[in-house]
């Protein structure tokens, strides 16, 4: 995202500087001078580059020990592999912008989409195509599946509030049993009958049982309309962590310190203002002053970490906040021995995993020349019966699973790595939304200084790319503006389904007031809490 003020670029060395003379950071432009920013995943590292992009430093303090958040790329003994996979997609402008700003040509690569989905012992070409999936479903099966949408027009669902009523309207009920009650119940740990439909509202508004044949039959190379159905995307050469380490050197070479290891433990208020950020490290606790605090840490502990502490209300709204958790078994195999997706849809409710990923079809620089590396993905809580098996235990698991699927011969498992997600997702229940309301209006009011951000920090269901977007619009708000930064991720529109006007993304001119054409995702809402 290049600056709008003439004279200034990015140097090579992440310096702002005059087009005539390096080595200058850029001159102030006001707002806040101590600013301090809660994690270094896309939303914190994204407020730092922005910060100084407008001649401010800040400091960035990270629990963990690496940048990147969920979009990190894991690196063990050479291999390198997401957490999940993450295509570079994204209908704002802005965001497009600073991905390339970030990272040379070079460092981009434009990947073709494969996908299938699993089930009942067999692969479906995933978008649709008819003759492949006919020839799996048989005939008959076809010609219910036909029927069964049929009447599922004429007489829809009388009550479409849930997953599955919403599904089977659009699809009919046995296209819905077979291809989308499994997989969800998966990611959710949840009844699909009992799971309200935003997510389907949002994941698929656009994309019918219609829509999907048209466009089997009728293919727009390059379609970029319906998220679901887009052929290609683009990627960093080592994975999306490449992006989020460059960025890290960038915010550091232009003066701002980017502190790993060191979590939060308590935000300092005086008045009604934030006014110091505490961090532990090694073992000694250290007070970093701050005008301004953006926080993507989990809403619930940015909540306890306040200092007076908040009033018992909000402390148990933020302990009714929950999560789902994310766990990957990478295995090492011979590229031979794989199979020709980018990822694959386990529907099949024989087996735990949800979704396998193969890296070398991201990017072959992921990988060892002859080999992949498959990242099987599990759906968890944190301290179930999976989450807690032992590295080995997982390992194994993953082996026979990938066996029982066909997707690699277990015995040609050369190597296996796990690595554990928590807090992956944003846990949508029947009270989130009240809960986070109340959290929202306490800081708003008592700390107003303290801007949530990102996925986490704001307890929305974020891609990368709003995760991004509130960051960069929180800043703005730092320098002056009124953005309303709550209404990312709330319009009916989902952010990957393009609009009229591709790019135009309208910000809010003040809070409350939504912005056209703009993007959104939402989770199912799930009637309770902790049912695995």
């Amino acid at each position: 995202m290049a600056s709008t003020d003439p004279g200034w670029q990015l140097s090579h060395e992440g310096f702002l500087e005059p087009d005539d003379g390096p080595g200058y950071l850029r001159p102030s432009q006001g707002g806040p001078d101590q600013v301090v920013v809660i994690g270094a995943g896309p939303a914190g590292l994204t407020a730092a580059y922005e910060l100084a992009r407008r001649g401010k430093v800040c400091t960035v303090l990270e629990a963990d020990d690496v940048v990147g958040g969920i979009s990190r790329t894991v690196e063990r003994d050479g291999w390198r592999f997401d957490i999940g996979g993450h295509r570079f997609f994204t209908k704002v402008k802005a965001v497009e912008d600073f991905w390339h700003e970030v990272l040379p040509g070079e460092d981009f690569m434009t990947r073709p989409r494969m996908s299938r989905i699993y089930y009942q012992g067999k692969f479906y070409d995933y978008p649709l195509k008819p003759l492949n999936a006919l020839r799996n479903l048989g005939l008959v099966e076809s010609l219910r599946c036909g029927a069964s949408y049929a009447w599922a027009r004429l007489r829809p669902p009388a009550d479409q509030s849930t997953f599955e009523g919403w599904v089977a309207a659009r699809f009919g009920w046995r296209l819905y049993r077979h291809f989308f009650k499994t997989y969800t119940e998966k990611v959710w740990g949840y009844p699909a009958a009992e799971l309200q439909a935003d997510w389907a509202a949002q994941r698929i508004k656009n994309l019918n049982l219609t829509n999907a044949v048209k466009n089997a039959l009728f293919p727009k190379k390059g379609q970029r309309e319906i998220t679901t159905l887009i052929d290609r995307f683009e990627y960093p050469r080592l994975g999306p962590g490449m992006m989020w380490e460059r960025c890290c050197e960038l915010v550091r070479a232009a003066g701002s310190q980017v502190l790993l290891s060191s979590p939060v433990v308590g935000v300092r208020r005086e008045g009604s203002r934030a006014v110091a950020v505490r961090s532990a490290s090694g073992g000694a606790v250290r007070e970093h002053p701050a005008s301004a605090v953006i926080s993507s840490m989990p809403l619930p502990a940015l909540v306890r970490a306040m200092d007076p502490p908040a009033p018992d209300e909000v402390l148990v709204a933020a302990g009714d906040l929950h999560f789902r958790d994310h766990l990957t078994v990478a295995l090492v195999v011979p590229e031979s021995a794989s199979f020709p997706d980018n990822w694959v849809y386990v529907h099949d409710p024989g087996v735990k995993v949800g979704r396998v990923q193969n890296f070398g079809r991201w990017s072959p620089s992921m990988v060892k020349q002859g080999w992949t590396c498959l990242g099987l993905e599990y759906f968890v809580f944190e301290g179930d019966g999976t989450w807690s098996l032992p590295d080995s235990a997982l390992v194994e698991l993953a082996r026979s699973e990938i066996g029982r699927l066909g997707l690699a011969r277990p015995q040609e498992v050369q190597a296996g790595y796990v690595v554990r997600m928590p807090k992956a997702y944003p846990y949508y229940d029947a009270s989130y939304k009240d809960n986070v309301e109340v959290i929202r209006k306490w800081l708003e009011a008592e700390a107003p200084n303290v801007h949530p951000v990102g996925r986490n920090g704001m307890h929305r269901y974020n891609n990368q790319d709003h995760s991004m977007y509130t960051a960069m619009l929180t800043v703005e708000n730092l320098f002056g503006a009124s953005h309303d930064v709550w209404s990312v991720n709330v319009e009916e529109e989902y952010h990957e389904e393009l609009s009229p006007a591709p790019g135009a993304q309208a910000r809010a001119a003040s809070p409350g007031q939504p912005r056209a054409g703009g993007s959104g995702r939402e989770a199912p809402v799930l009637p309770k809490w902790g049912r695995s």
